[in-house]
């Protein structure tokens, strides 16, 4: 069941993420992901794109680690993205944003319930242990608020790393001058550069992450002191 959830969670979210990025896109003017019904909260198009990183590994890693590690991805014109490196900033950022929205919803959801003293703050905090209950119907619900609450996270965090193919490594060209923005994106299309950009946030995601999920569950229990 736990393995279910946490893939659901996995599913979900980066169907949100993706979808962000194909909405954004299509504001931004150009139609690639529309058209391939990607501007879409259904997960099927987002699967279809890319089965293996939505489905098969995803499953596969969350059966061995109990944690889904997968990917995705939404289409875009590169010559559209050269001739508006800006709007191009902004689809990229539209998908960690998403994920954003997502953990503040879990957020609410958390404090609300602690408002509500169905939930309180866990003796000890962990990656789905986010909040309590003494309840054990709402113990479950906090649960999975929690995985939702992680899953997010680590999907924002990650994906603004500015290192390709990441999305804030898209982001940069808001930073960038024209002529910069311009070299950064053809060099981004590189596929060696991705490979180590991959391995490059691998060795040092845990190193950002944890800092910044201590911040935030200190800010959901500012009463408490964790990590």
């Amino acid at each position: 069941m736990g393995a279910l959830v946490f893939y659901v969670a996995f599913l979900f979210s980066t169907t949100v993420h993706e979808a962000a990025h194909a909405w954004a896109a299509l504001r931004g003017g150009d139609p690639t992901a529309y058209h391939g019904g990607q501007v879409s909260l259904d997960p099927v198009p987002h699967i279809r794109r890319e089965p293996v990183g939505m489905v098969l590994l995803p499953v596969v890693t969350v059966l061995i680690s109990g944690w889904p590690f997968g990917f995705a991805s939404a289409p875009y014109d590169p010559h559209w993205a050269r001739r508006h490196p800006r709007r191009a900033a902004w689809m990229a950022l539209a998908g960690p944003a998403a994920n954003l929205a997502l953990l503040l919803l879990a957020v609410v959801a958390i404090r609300v319930g602690v408002g509500l003293d169905v939930f309180h703050p866990p003796d000890a905090i962990g990656f789905a242990t986010v909040t309590a209950s003494h309840s054990a119907s709402w113990e479950q619900i906090g649960w999975v608020l929690g995985v939702f609450f992680s899953m997010n996270l680590v999907l924002f965090v990650l994906n603004l790393l500015p290192v390709p193919p990441l999305d804030g490594s898209g982001a940069l060209p808001l930073l960038l001058s024209p002529r910069a923005a311009d070299r950064w994106l053809e060099l981004t299309h590189q596929p060696m550069l991705g490979w180590i950009g991959i391995l490059l946030a691998w060795r040092i995601f845990d190193e950002i992450f944890m800092p910044i999920f201590f911040v935030v569950v200190d800010w959901i229990y500012p009463e408490m002191i964790y990590g």
